[in-house]
Parts: structure tokens; sequence; C-alpha cells
């Protein structure tokens, strides 16, 4: 098993400094750059499990904390602190290596922070977005505005949603991604917002792992083709 370097890099100019995990095994092709959710860390298993799955499939990944993670406050940061990160985040990721071609993403809110700060500003060195569970609304209340900032972004993105999802109807989030040029959507049968399934689901959790994981290595692997 790959073993994670601890990398440390101010987050932005007023939160100070936080903490990533850069796990790269020696044949990796690509590295992602791996925001995590409201509600949990980097080391949280979800991110550990995705991240040793990549690194087995040949992808590095770099995971960090948003600063209200880090200091271990339970509310997020105001948005242009986490937009702040997520491009430090990146820029962090080139310095730590600059060998590997670069898509970002992450866990809901961590992807969705990283398409808002790509709306307002081109990020440096990266490919494509990947989303595991985007948020596009609150639950019970079904809606768009969270994602009307991806109609100004001119890369390829993948969606993974769970069909159980509370926070993205499947219809809604289709039709997104149908007007999205560059948009793939994959759905994950029987998966919550954390991809969990119910008992008697007829599979296990490792097999929606392998689902996530072996996707997204089928579409960075896409993306390496068309560079």
């Amino acid at each position: 098993m790959v073993k994670p370097t601890l990398i440390k890099f101010p987050a932005s100019k007023t939160s100070g400094t936080v903490s990533a995990l850069l796990l790269r095994p020696p044949e990796a092709r690509r590295l992602f750059v791996f925001g995590h959710g409201a509600g949990a860390g980097m080391r949280h298993p979800f991110m550990e499990i995705v991240s040793q799955r990549l690194a087995e499939a040949g992808i590095a990944t770099f995971r960090y904390q948003f600063p209200y993670m880090e200091n271990k406050i339970r509310r997020p940061d105001p948005r242009p602190v986490l937009l702040a990160t997520v491009r430090a985040a990146i820029e962090a990721a080139l310095k730590a290596d600059d060998s590997l071609p670069l898509v970002a993403g992450g866990k809901s809110m961590g992807g969705r922070m990283t398409s808002l700060a790509a709306s307002e500003e081109q990020l440096e060195g990266v490919h494509g977005i990947v989303f595991l569970g985007f948020p596009l609304h609150p639950p019970g209340n079904p809606g768009t505005a969270r994602s009307d900032h991806l109609h100004k972004l001119n890369i390829p993105m993948l969606f993974l949603q769970g069909t159980r999802d509370k926070l993205a109807n499947l219809d809604l989030l289709q039709s997104l991604c149908d007007n999205l040029p560059q948009a793939t959507l994959h759905i994950v049968e029987g998966g919550d917002h954390s991809f969990k399934l119910l008992k008697g689901a007829g599979r296990t959790q490792d097999d929606t792992l392998d689902e996530l994981v072996g996707k997204t290595v089928e579409w960075t692997d896409r993306l390496l083709l068309q560079r």
C-alpha cells in the first residue's frame, strides 16, 4: 500500500496554513486535487478509501483541508476563503509534483467549490473537474440555482451521482448535464449522497467504490488521450 506524504500550504491571506496528503503511486499518470465535503475532512474513510483505490489504478491524489476543518470548526468558511483554498491547493499540488497532468474536484462541497473557483478564474493546469455527489440543491428543496455557474465553464466535467441522493434530483441533474457540452453523468444505482447502499441492495459497498473509482479512471484516461 502506498503511504501518503503530509504537506502544509497557506490556504489564503487570512486563514493560515492547512494540511494536505499527497498519495502518489510510482506508476501515476494523473494527479487528482481532491477536496472534502462540508461535514468531514480529508481523513474521512470515504476519502481514504477512494484515494487508495485510485492509487492502485495509477491516479495520484492530493487531498487537502479547508481552514475550518483544519481548525476543528463545524461551520464552513466564507465562500471567498473556500475558493481561495481551492486555488491554493492546486498551486500546492503543482509545486509538489509538476510532472503529472491535473484534474480537480471532490466530494460534495469540495467539488462544487472547485467549479465555482473555475467559473471565476481558470484553474492553472486543471484539465477536468470530478464531482463525487454534486450538491445541486438542499434536501427536499429541488432547484438548480447552485449549478448556474457551471454554464460559464469550458472544461470537461464528470458527475458521479447516486439514485437516492437527496441533494440532487436526478431529472434536474440529467437536464443540467444535457445542456453542458462537456459534462458526463454517471448514475450509481442505490447510492445516497455518500454513495451508501440500503441493506438488500444486491451488491456490496465495495462494488460501489469500485464503480466510482473505475468510472473516474476511465474518464481521466480519456482526457489523457485528448491532450
